[in-house]
């Protein structure tokens, strides 16, 4: 399978800081189907169309395209406002069949191999880092963008995706909390599992994601909205938030969780590292960035954690590899230094 594939090829690559990513602004007081309009207008739509119609090409079942073009002519049906709009939006400013932008959306749901760390300080402070793994590494290097969502001209919510996704895979909302999604592996009949609990009205993990952020007020309610909708896949939740104690990895079957993991400063807990695993089980020998990272904080001290040093923990190999897409440092109490950075 794909995923077991997409485990087993990182290859470690040498520490890099890279540049950072394109930042943009959606304005979600514009109509859904025109926000992503300015977005799109900086990027080469040939390449994107092209490399897009090799991802669905190399990875999407022939009986899926039907099934999903037929959810597309009942977008509205299936898929919650904002989102259909601006699926809408995209299908067009991308010229991209509407179906294929669906696809593009949903497959993002477990491909997203990837290493995520929440951790507090001895001040209390608490830092959120997060790399991405993914294969079709250099082209999704090229369209992954930072986005400030805007409410009457303030920043609501800032995220990070990929041109032409609605959701995003990691983001903040400002002093409040921070959140970032990391697959959970699973060896099932991925496609099938996706229409079947897509038909049946499951959520599509990154717009969750997006959605939380607008409209979670607090860490606490943001781990209460992310326990208990369907899911389209499985997944790990990883949120951050601004006062002592706050940090969590809540590991979700498609229709529930079924642990959260707190951190526990008095108790020793001062991080917690979720990679694509249980966090109870061992990793399996071939993909173990979990211990690297682990060694890599015991050595950095909790009373030297802060978002410089959790992006050095991050760019150790193999945490860091061929298939790393960008780097994201993050605290919702210092919502001003969220970047993110472009791996080469």
């Amino acid at each position: 399978q794909a995923a077991t594939h997409l485990m087993t090829i990182p290859t470690p690559i040498p520490m890099t800081t890279g540049p950072p990513l394109p930042r943009f602004t959606v304005n979600l007081d514009l109509p859904p189907s025109e926000r992503w309009k300015d977005v799109v207008a900086h990027f080469d739509l040939e390449m994107i169309r092209s490399h897009s119609a090799k991802i669905i090409a190399d990875n999407v079942p022939a009986w899926v395209r039907p099934v999903v073009r037929k959810v597309a002519r009942e977008l509205d049906r299936f898929f919650p406002n904002p989102f259909a709009e601006e699926i809408r939006g995209l299908s067009s400013l991308l010229s991209i069949d509407l179906g294929d932008m669906v696809i593009l959306n949903i497959f993002n749901e477990f491909k997203m191999f990837c290493t995520s760390i929440v951790a507090q300080d001895t001040a209390g402070n608490i830092y959120h880092a997060r790399n991405l793994d993914y294969l079709y590494t250099d082209f999704l290097r090229n369209i992954s963008v930072d986005i400030d969502f805007t409410r009457d001209g303030k920043v609501s919510f800032t995220g990070t995706t990929f041109v032409g996704n609605v959701g995003v895979a990691n983001g903040q909302r400002p002093e409040k909390f921070t959140l970032s999604i990391d697959a959970r592996v699973y060896g099932g009949s991925w496609w099938e599992s996706a229409i079947e609990a897509l038909l049946g009205r499951g959520h599509v993990v990154t717009w969750l994601v997006r959605n939380t952020l607008s409209t979670a007020t607090d860490f606490k309610s943001a781990v209460v909205a992310l326990s208990h909708p369907p899911l389209i896949s499985n997944t790990y939740f990883i949120v951050g938030g601004v006062n002592p104690g706050e940090g969590a990895v809540i590991t979700r079957r498609r229709e529930a969780a079924v642990d959260t993991w707190f951190l526990q400063p008095h108790q020793g807990i001062w991080y917690l590292v979720e990679t694509n695993y249980d966090h109870w089980k061992a990793p399996p020998a071939r993909d173990d960035r979990r211990t690297p990272a682990m060694k890599a904080l015991n050595s950095t001290g909790q009373a030297n954690i802060n978002l410089h040093s959790l992006l050095k923990v991050l760019s150790v190999k193999p945490i860091l590899n061929n298939l790393t897409v960008y780097t994201t440092v993050m605290s919702a109490a210092q919502p001003q230094r969220y970047r993110s950075i472009k791996q080469m």
